[in-house]
């Protein structure tokens, strides 16, 4: 990565869902850091490989719950 280009953090929100952030800014509301920094194209390419589900969690616990009766 070379000092020019811009680093970016994964930020998580209460739902499981996830986007990237500029490493230097602050997270917006209501969203966390996941702990992974790095280039653009590494941030999303960590996004790529840990979200399989791209439901949201409440959404998947409704399901789940259905599924149950």
């Amino acid at each position: 990565m070379s000092e020019y280009e811009p680093t970016f953090k994964v930020v998580v929100n209460i739902e499981e869902q996830y986007s990237i952030w500029p490493a230097d800014r602050e997270n917006p509301a209501g969203w966390s850091d996941e702990g992974t920094i790095g280039s653009k194209d590494e941030c999303l390419s960590h996004i790529n490989d840990v979200w399989v589900d791209m439901r949201p969690l409440s959404l998947r616990r409704r399901m789940a719950e259905t599924a149950t009766r």
